[in-house]
């Protein structure tokens, strides 16, 4: 972990080619952008891969995050992670498939004030994702969403609840598009 109450844990990374971590240093500037701490809320991990980015956030002050990967072997890094940050009480682990898990969000009620999408960069999916989050006014009020995606991708300016706040380039690889909540 980089700040906050889980400063200096060193999380476990998912074994394997299917998931690829955001660095560090992509994490720091990230996170000094959007935060750098937060009051409360609820925030959703997305793709989740270990849960580096909903981790960060619990540590830098959110209240609770929901993980989401479909993958085994990552539910279970999510799990060791949360447990050896001792975000155990503070944290929901769903093995489920991204778009399936955003109706049962909107269904049960929940909405985040944070979102992460971080899927693998061979996927199509984050713009089908953005229009279901938008759809289903998943972001709170004065939320945001943070994609990483290949920067040969082209992401959309504006939705209807949320519209484009920053975008940037870390490599001639990785981008984050970032949305804040219209509302």
């Amino acid at each position: 972990m980089i700040s906050g109450t889980a400063k200096g844990h060193p999380l476990k990374s998912v074994s394997g080619q299917g998931t690829r971590p955001t660095t560090d240093k992509i994490k720091e500037s990230l996170f000094q952008k959007i935060g750098p701490y937060f009051d409360g809320g609820t925030a959703l991990d997305l793709f989740a891969g270990s849960g580096g980015l909903g981790i960060e956030a619990l540590s830098r002050g959110v209240e609770h995050c929901v993980f989401v990967d479909k993958d085994p072997l990552a539910i279970k890094t999510i799990h060791a992670n949360v447990t050896k940050c001792k975000f155990e009480t503070r944290a929901e682990i769903y093995r489920n498939e991204a778009l399936r898990s955003l109706s049962v969000a909107a269904k049960n009620g929940t909405r985040f004030v944070l979102i992460f999408l971080d899927p693998p960069y061979h996927l199509s999916i984050l713009p089908k994702a953005l229009k279901k989050i938008d759809q289903e006014q998943l972001l709170d009020q004065g939320g945001l969403i943070v994609t990483e995606h290949d920067t040969d991708v082209s992401m959309p300016d504006k939705f209807d609840t949320f519209a484009l706040w920053k975008r940037e380039e870390y490599s001639r690889q990785t981008t984050m598009t970032l949305y804040r909540s219209t509302r």
